[in-house]
């Protein structure tokens, strides 16, 4: 017997997913490997059989729960038992139905439930040393949130919603249609309640009936050291408030760092450049260079060339999982003098009759040419 296949896995989704995110991921699977929809197909019908399976358990809490935990061993009979277990949950079944004809499965209700809350997005822009060594942030998140004059019901205070005269509380009217084939009946969304199966008579005033206002909330952030452009935080429940009852959104905010004027950032390494002038290169020195924890001093040993990278250990930026830091890499740019002085001029011509009219290197750079070029055409 083949080893049965994670529930995740059957389902395409991530063992963080949601109530919605499940149960999204079963309809868009089952719309597509339905018997109805695949005639004799019998891989279609083992796969229909095994994505009711994963979401019989994984739409359950309890069921979820001990998944998580124990995997299939921890699952009564294997699990949810393909075709069986959807005679045992006529709302899964129902599911399909609505799919496929548009109506519950047997005329049963099917009246909208609680739902969560809208996800939010916010985009942030920090400080280069805010994004190093993190921060406290409080920001204004604008959303929809309870109205607390109606409780989130809609209706005007000391009145409530009332049951809709047109589906009597069904939240779906039934049609039915003579055809030469015979009666047919369809079940659609109620037109007046809209699937509430309830009507407001006296809209609250101040949410209009709608149970939810909009309000900027102030909300502290504290931002993790080690951050980068690009980088997401996640506020449980910060979202949007949930629809008839259910729980809030999210909300996702996206770090923008502002650039630095003397650093720039490579993964959790921090560089920069210090100009020297010929005579520091030429003769070594020590010279301060700031860091993100302030300034250290550099030996320059003599003779160093312009281009070479000297590295400063654990002044770069704190690593995200809290380990360590990253280097800090100084390159050095040695300027060349303008604007000169004719004693200047003067010193460095006779500088240039001591030392060569040519680079020490040349010579061997030539050398080193013809012999690649003598190499290439002679072998």
């Amino acid at each position: 017997m083949m080893a049965k296949r994670d529930y995740y896995e059957v389902l395409g989704i991530s063992r963080e997913a949601s109530e919605q995110e499940i149960k999204k991921a079963y309809r868009r699977l089952a719309r597509k490997y339905h018997p109805d929809v695949n005639p004799g197909n019998k891989e279609a019908e083992e796969k229909f059989k095994e994505i009711q399976e994963a979401y019989e358990v994984l739409s359950d809490s309890e069921k979820r729960a001990r998944y998580d935990r124990f995997g299939h061993a921890g699952m009564d009979n294997g699990g949810a038992g393909g075709f069986g277990g959807m005679g045992a949950d006529f709302g899964n079944f129902g599911d399909i139905f609505d799919m496929f004809f548009g109506g519950g499965f047997g005329g049963g209700s099917r009246r909208q439930g609680p739902q969560r809350g809208a996800d939010l997005r916010l985009d942030l822009e920090i400080s280069f040393e805010e994004a190093a060594f993190g921060t406290e942030k409080e920001i204004g998140v604008p959303r929809q949130e309870r109205c607390d004059t109606c409780g989130g019901s809609g209706a005007a205070p000391g009145t409530g919603p009332k049951q809709c005269p047109v589906c009597h509380g069904t939240g779906q009217v039934r049609f039915t249609q003579n055809t030469p084939l015979g009666h047919f009946q369809t079940v659609r969304t109620c037109h007046r309640c809209h699937g509430q199966g309830t009507i407001i008579e006296i809209p609250c005033s101040a949410c209009r009936g709608s149970g939810v206002v909009q309000r900027t909330r102030k909300i502290k952030v504290k931002i993790p050291p080690g951050v980068d452009t690009g980088s997401r935080l996640r506020l449980s429940g910060e979202g949007e408030s949930g629809v008839r009852g259910g729980p809030p959104g999210d909300l996702y905010i996206y770090f923008n760092v502002r650039p630095h004027k003397f650093f720039r950032r490579e993964g959790y390494d921090v560089v920069c450049e210090l100009p020297l002038t010929m005579v520091q290169a030429a003769l070594g020195d020590r010279v301060q260079v700031a860091t993100l924890d302030g300034k250290v001093e550099l030996n320059i040993p003599p003779g160093t060339q312009s281009g070479s990278t000297f590295r400063i250990k654990g002044k770069g930026i704190p690593r995200l999982n809290g380990i360590g830091r990253g280097d800090q890499h100084v390159r050095v740019i040695v300027e060349v003098p303008v604007n000169l002085t004719e004693r200047q001029k003067e010193l460095l011509r006779e500088f240039g009759r001591l030392y060569g009219s040519e680079p020490k290197g040349a010579k061997e750079q030539e050398k080193g040419f013809f012999r690649k070029v003598k190499d290439a055409f002679m072998g």
